[in-house]
């Protein structure tokens, strides 16, 4: 397969590439191997239907809430491979419900509301499931002081005054999982209170025991509720020092005759000990804790997935529905989660949750509001990003938190290629049999190196071999670009896989060529051995000149106006009055128009400066006469056309068409009558002249009459105004004079 694959020097392992690179460098299609990964659905059971009170009766192994339940995935190195799962919770699924209770003095008056709690709580769930289990469990504190007093007065009774209270323990498992009410309600009612010295207790202990002991509580795989009832806080891991205990929980079941026996042994566990068994075991918590500590629990609950705490009244009246309603909360959310994951190996979730609710990254995990009956779907992809150490096969697992049932999944990852199992053991091609020849190339003995296995491992560092890697008049070994194996040279490999050094002596590459715009070769050439081969259409070092003319053609359709020469897609002009990209500018030149009217001129219409010169200095075209300016030549024919319009000695317009062929010629077309402009008629200039005249002095008559009107107007209207302002009173003569004088007598004194 390709024996000749390979550049001079070039490492074997060049042979591997993406599937792109390898077509680049020339490798044939029919002999290129690219495995890809695959998968194969093994147990595929559909979900379960059915409804809750049907006659069909099914034990759990026989309910599926999960689908695919087994799969096989082939993993390629970096080729996700994707699947769906489906989960739809089932209804009437049977539950498993642990009820975990502190018995410290303060919950006395609890305990008597708990010892009816089976009846009443299997009641209630009966609307949920028909196949419903209790148990019962109690807890105090770890039997050693500082926890208890250790006295045997304590010992016996740990309560003060006359209190009848039963011995301190840790944990107690009372009754195991029970589908029978009554029995829970005859050995609840028989339980006592106990006491201990400090306020937090050893709930820990008891979850652990719990969580580990399923033979002895009686778990089935169904669904397993532990409900965690106290009034105080708790003791975790660290905390068995103040009383001498120093070596970790070990999370194994410690039950005899359902006691906890190792409590005084061992420290109370972590919460991270606690949250790995709870998954493990796949038990949802809840946490039933009155109101003075719940936010503690709550921050513990955040630290605990599939956990959820309620609000426990002061003498757990309500705790049944409390349970009800953490069972709620808890259903209604799947969470998926996956086993350890092995080395290189990456897991990305898509969920399609109820209502059209889709989520990514982590969000991709889960789907909340999830009721009785619902399907939900998820979108899996799993990613090798390299092959495991010796190729073996990893199992890892996907469940849902506190369920059950899981997906197993079996990884078997492509790290070789099929070419490999046909290979040839001791080969002649391999140096007379010292390797396998596979996959087009030699696969060495032990003890044998080289590309044909030619050379041991004894003559690797042999002087006489590094001779055969040094370039005539040079002390570098392979160029200081690769190592010299067996008298030969192996080039680096560089961190970019299309960057690689080759040669006899790896003294080639194909990275360092002269670049243009920033690229190799400008992206128009290949880079072989520090020098740029280019394609077809480009020329220079770094390929940057193009032999396109396209942006060389000037408006008449000549290259580069026929002024210059086009060099590297611009135009060199020759002629040293034209400048421009396509030789088109002349500062001092008269336009194609302008140059050649006067030869037109003359020749078309016999006038003109060069009239008497004309048959001398205009003979260098070809000249046709057209009717109408509609009959010449039009724009988008091959030669190059100029559509030009000049006036001439009469002041006349004449139109004709200059083009230049292929091969040099030059032809006129030119309109056999030109436009001359017609005279002005005088009579309606002076027509119009006088009638302007006249209407403009109209217009002037009208406008002082107008003005004399407004004038005389005013005029009156102030006198009108000064007349009804008169003071005099116009009924009195103002020229009348009485005939009576009136005299009065001085001396007169009214006596």
């Amino acid at each position: 397969m390709g024996k000749n694959f390979l550049q001079e020097g070039e490492p074997t392992s060049a042979r591997c590439d993406d599937l792109a690179a390898l077509k680049t460098k020339g490798f044939p299609s029919d002999e290129i191997e690219d495995p890809r990964g695959s998968q194969d659905i093994r147990k595929n059971k559909e979900v379960t239907n059915r409804s809750k009170g049907t006659a069909e009766k099914l034990t759990p192994e026989e309910i599926t809430q999960v689908q695919p339940q087994q799969l096989i995935l082939k993993l390629r190195s970096g080729e996700p491979q994707t699947f769906s799962l489906k989960f739809k919770r089932a209804e009437d699924y049977p539950i498993d419900l642990y009820y975990l209770m502190d018995l410290s003095y303060s919950m006395k008056d609890d305990l008597e509301n708990v010892k009816s709690l089976g009846t009443a709580l299997m009641r209630e769930m009966k609307k949920i499931t028909s196949d419903f289990r209790i148990g019962f469990g109690s807890f105090v504190e770890k039997t050693v002081m500082p926890y208890i007093s250790t006295t045997p007065a304590k010992l016996r009774n740990p309560c003060t005054g006359d209190q009848n209270c039963t011995s301190p323990f840790s944990y107690k498992n009372v009754l195991n999982l029970t589908s029978k009410g009554n029995q829970f309600n005859d050995l609840v009612s028989k339980q006592h209170i106990s006491g201990n010295l400090d306020s937090p207790e050893g709930g820990f202990d008891a979850i652990m025991q719990v969580a580990v002991c399923g033979t002895q509580i009686g778990w089935r795989n169904v669904t397993r509720l532990l409900v965690f009832s106290t009034d105080s806080g708790f003791h975790f891991a660290g905390d068995g020092k103040l009383g001498g205990i120093v070596l970790p929980n070990d999370g194994k079941c410690h039950l005899e005759n359902n006691m906890y026996t190792m409590s005084h042994y061992y420290d109370y566990p972590s919460i991270a000990h606690l949250v790995q068994k709870l998954s493990e075991n796949n038990i949802k918590t809840i946490f039933a804790v009155t109101e003075e500590f719940q936010a503690v629990y709550k921050e513990l609950k955040n630290l605990i997935p599939k956990s959820a705490v309620g609000t426990l009244s002061a003498n757990s009246s309500n705790v049944i529905q409390l349970i009800i309603d953490a069972y709620n909360s808890l259903s209604s959310e799947v969470i998926l989660e996956n086993s350890k994951l092995p080395k290189g190996v990456t897991i990305s979730y898509k969920s399609y949750c109820k209502n059209s609710v889709n989520g990514t990254g982590e969000n991709g995990r889960k789907c909340s509001n999830i009721s009785i009956g619902d399907e939900v779907q998820f979108e899996i992809s799993v990613t090798a990003n390299e092959c495991p150490k010796k190729g073996q096969n990893e199992t890892i697992k996907i469940k849902p938190l506190g369920f059950t049932e899981e997906v197993e999944i079996n990884l078997q990852f492509i790290c070789e290629c099929q070419c490999q199992n046909k290979g040839t053991p001791d080969s002649p091609l391999c140096h007379g049999g010292n390797g396998t020849y596979e996959c087009g190339a030699c696969r060495c003995n032990d003890g044998r190196i080289g590309r044909l296995c030619e050379c041991s491992t004894d003559e690797v560092n042999s002087e006489d071999m590094d001779a055969f890697c040094r370039r005539e008049n040079s002390t570098e070994i392979c160029s200081n670009n690769g190592e010299c194996v067996c008298g030969q040279c192996v080039c680096k490999k560089r961190e970019n896989t299309n960057e690689i050094y080759s040669g006899k002596y790896c003294e080639c590459d194909n990275f360092n060529c002269d670049r243009s715009n920033g690229l190799i070769c400008g992206g128009n050439g290949i880079c072989k051995c520090r020098v740029c081969e280019c394609f077809s259409n480009s020329t220079g070092s770094a390929c940057e000149c193009s032999l396109n003319t396209t942006s060389c053609m000037a408006s008449n359709g000549q290259i580069c106006n026929g002024r210059g020469i086009c060099e590297c897609g611009s135009c060199n002009c020759t002629d040293a009055k034209f400048q421009g990209p396509t030789c088109e500018l002349c500062q001092t030149c008269l336009g194609v128009c302008a140059e050649h009217k006067d030869c037109v001129q003359c020749r078309a219409f016999d006038k003109g400066d060069k009239k008497d010169t004309c048959s001398q200095e205009c003979a260098h075209f070809n000249m046709t006469k057209v009717e109408n300016r509609d009959k010449l030549p039009q724009p988008g024919q091959p030669d190059p056309l100029s559509h030009c319009k000049e006036k001439d000695v009469d002041d006349c317009w004449f139109y004709f068409t200059y083009s230049v062929n292929a091969n040099n010629d030059a032809t006129v077309h030119v309109v056999e009558t030109p436009e001359c402009p017609t005279g002005p008629d005088i009579i309606p200039i002076v027509a119009g002249v006088v009638a302007g005249i006249v209407l403009i002095g109209l217009a002037l008559l009208l406008i002082w009459k107008l003005l004399m009107i407004i004038h005389d107007r005013r005029e009156f209207a102030k006198f009108e105004k000064e007349k009804m302002n008169a003071k005099w009173d116009t009924g009195e003569n103002p020229i009348y004079k009485s005939a009576v004088t009136t005299v009065v007598n001085p001396k007169y004194e009214g006596k």
